[in-house]
């Protein structure tokens, strides 16, 4: 049996892939299509990233626990590779610490969801990447999926070439 790429390894915890799931059927009822758990060039690695459709680049950072949440100090380094942002929070979550500087309101959107859909609370606003990055983004993200998509059909090709 071959090994996933890293790229798909490690799966995020139980109760957060019901909140990715719920996010992403709120998101295609819209007409944006994610990934999860896509690397980018900054080493990091966005729990939900999109395009919609007019090809803006969305990334939803998921927390569900508190600690989590409060202990994230590196969730400023995705917003060089979006134009718009998100939290995606569990819905058991306190969401009062949302509203603090800390979390940059005025930049970020936030939604609340369970594993069978969500709700934004919060639209996120729009902060356009410049159109080089935007092109960059948009075809790392298109290549990984369909890299993704290769290796669901044949895992023999799990060890070559890589998303970017």
């Amino acid at each position: 049996m071959t090994a996933l790429p890293e790229d798909l390894d490690p799966p995020l915890p139980r109760e957060a892939l019901a909140v990715a799931r719920g996010i992403t059927r709120l998101f295609a009822r819209n007409d944006i299509w994610c990934l999860g758990e896509m690397p980018l060039r900054n080493g990091r690695r966005a729990d939900l990233m999109g395009i919609d459709a007019r090809g803006q680049v969305i990334i939803v950072e998921i927390k569900v626990s508190r600690a989590d949440l409060l202990g994230d100090a590196k969730w400023p380094d995705y917003l060089d590779h979006c134009d718009r942002f998100f939290w995606g929070l569990a819905a058991h979550l306190d969401r009062a610490v949302m509203e603090t500087e800390a979390f940059r309101p005025e930049t970020t959107g936030l939604i609340v969801a369970d594993g069978y859909d969500a709700e934004i609370l919060r639209p996120a606003p729009l902060i356009p990447l410049a159109a080089a990055r935007r092109k960059v983004e948009v075809e790392r993200l298109a290549r990984a999926s369909l890299r993704r998509q290769t290796i669901a059909a044949d895992t023999r090709t799990a060890s070559w070439g890589r998303d970017g």
